[in-house]
């Protein structure tokens, strides 16, 4: 408000997350009911997930969508934005450089995953997580095992690590270990072959097939002494790589608990089911999908900051300046001038174009 923005916001839009409206109306926003809200006049439009099609055809032509916009294979989105020469902003194309650290969406949501999937975890394990010593006798810790090394994983060794758990990490990036020792997690090399995945944008490349079946095979053993397993490997625009299949899972001691944070992109995990939780064997399996919105407060206060920096970047005196050349805007700008910037991201094999990159 402080640049001289109006702002609307939709009547009840923060209540379950705790936000009041007499909150965004202290602040100078004007609140609306749903149905009242002037798309057609707005310059700016910021969401969390992409608005109904009858609300994305009242946009005037040159205004500006930002939010998470689910681009990989949005054809229809990125059609009717370039219908009405929208340009739109997706967050989950945000590049990890140093100079976009405020805006990465994905990071901060990343980091509520990876703490809520270890209390998930011990809620619902058989046993203590800290060691503790009793009249009865001496409680060993229990033992964490964690499958990916990215900003939910290393929450996840730092929260695992609060609660007393011995933590050990598995990762395809051994150039990770410093960071999972800094946190005080026991670093499981990657399997020593020569096609070894490294990293690409912050995040890691996908891995060979004859990687995965090494690391397979290395895990078997990691797993069988595991109490609980926090499953976190992702690869933008991938489906999950498969990581413990069901003859590992049969390895496991009934009484343990894996947290599949990568259910919703088919799951590093066998048998788990989004938002479900499945006992096999005596093993707990739990899909943890959407596990920031079970946080809501604060992953709503964290998103809010981050589309805050998104727009203090691109808005000048004239309005919004959105220059494809900026490297932080480059690879996020999905449409622009009726044209989509991202057919790599947008267009899945076998389809027509929807606009060719400017």
């Amino acid at each position: 408000m402080g640049r001289g923005v109006s702002l609307q916001v939709e009547r009840g839009a923060g209540l379950a997350a705790g936000f009041l409206d007499e909150e965004f109306a202290s602040g100078g926003a004007e609140l609306r009911d749903g149905e009242t809200l002037d798309w057609d006049g707005a310059d700016a439009v910021l969401c969390v997930q992409p608005p109904q099609a009858a609300s994305l055809a009242r946009l005037r032509s040159g205004s500006l969508l930002v939010g998470l916009l689910a681009p990989y294979g949005a054809t229809a989105l990125a059609r009717t934005l370039n219908e009405r020469r929208v340009s739109a902003i997706a967050l989950e194309l945000l590049p990890r450089i140093s100079r976009a650290q405020s805006m990465d969406v994905l990071s901060s949501q990343a980091n509520i995953a990876g703490y809520k999937a270890v209390l998930l975890a011990a809620a619902a394990l058989d046993r203590y997580v800290p060691m503790l010593m009793t009249a009865a006798g001496t409680i060993q810790p229990s033992r964490v095992l964690i499958l990916g090394a990215g900003v939910a994983g290393l929450q996840a060794l730092a929260t695992a690590r609060r609660l007393g758990g011995v933590v050990y990490v598995s990762d395809v990036r051994p150039a990770v270990k410093e960071q999972v020792e800094s946190l005080g997690g026991r670093f499981i090399e990657p399997p020593a072959l020569e096609e070894a995945p490294a990293e690409a944008g912050g995040y890691a490349r996908e891995a060979s097939e004859a990687f995965l079946a090494a690391q397979r095979r290395q895990l078997a053993e990691q797993l069988a002494l595991a109490d609980m397993v926090i499953c976190t490997a992702q690869v933008p625009g991938r489906p999950a790589p498969r990581l413990i299949s069901e003859a590992m899972l049969d390895g496991m001691r009934p009484g343990a608990v894996v947290v599949d944070l990568a259910v919703a992109q088919g799951g590093n995990c066998f048998g788990t089911i989004p938002g479900a939780t499945v006992e096999r064997r005596g093993v707990l399996l739990i899909g943890a999908d959407g596990l920031p919105s079970t946080v809501p407060n604060h992953a709503s206060a964290l998103y809010a900051r981050n589309i805050a920096a998104v727009i203090e970047h691109v808005l000048g005196e004239e309005g919004f300046r959105l220059d494809p050349e900026d490297p932080i805007l480059d690879g996020c700008l999905l449409t622009h001038g009726g044209t989509c910037r991202r057919d790599d991201i947008v267009q899945p094999a076998g389809q027509s174009p929807v606009g060719a990159r400017s």
